[in-house]
């Protein structure tokens, strides 16, 4: 049997992206597990989501740290205490520094309702909305010293309707979004461990 690839997740919110990752991994032959949840949120309902599957669920208090850079320590301390072999950004709000990015070369990944390189940053569904594009959808990349600006990994596309809203349209995103990313998880997973 394969070793798995143990997965550490940062997450800052509702964490349904974490609970996509969570179902997958329950599947008897996907190749990864949820080793840790991390969250810079101390009520992040993904908290309570890791919690509730026997996941260890960590809180870092952002307000603890004087920089960025302090925090970005001891995020990436905990991760290599945990051994992660692959970070996952599901809905992490904060922009990391490169303390962290080199801590984790290729090893940190992160998903962006937009057909990336259009529209980064934190308005990607309502700028897509408001430009009048036809479609959009989600990436997944590697992270780097940039806003969403890491090597592409795979995209969905979405259509946009007529009558869209910024919720209609998100909530097709993330439907999306629930598809790919364990999926790419799944493929990085096994890359990890091809010897």
């Amino acid at each position: 049997m394969h070793k798995k690839t143990k997965l550490g997740v940062l997450a800052s919110g509702k964490g349904t992206n974490l609970e996509a990752i969570l179902k997958a991994c329950k599947g008897k032959d996907y190749p990864a597990y949820v080793g840790v949840v991390i969250s810079d949120q101390k009520e992040a309902p993904a908290l309570q989501k890791a919690t509730a599957q026997d996941v260890p669920g960590i809180f870092i208090d952002p307000k603890l740290y004087e920089t960025r850079e302090a925090f970005d320590q001891m995020l990436t301390l905990t991760l290599k205490q945990y051994q992660v072999d692959l970070v996952v950004l599901a809905g992490f709000m904060r922009i990391l520094s490169p303390v962290f990015i080199h801590a984790f070369p290729k090893k940190a990944i992160n998903i962006h309702p937009a057909l990336l390189p259009k529209y980064p940053g934190q308005h990607a569904v309502q700028d897509a909305l408001k430009a009048g594009e036809k479609k959009t959808g989600c990436t997944v990349h590697f992270i780097d010293e940039g806003i969403d600006t890491g090597p592409i990994l795979a995209q969905a596309e979405v259509p946009i309707l007529e009558n869209d809203t910024v919720e209609k349209l998100h909530a097709r995103i993330q439907k999306e979004e629930h598809a790919l990313y364990p999926k790419v998880i799944s493929d990085l997973a096994k890359k990890i461990f091809e010897r």
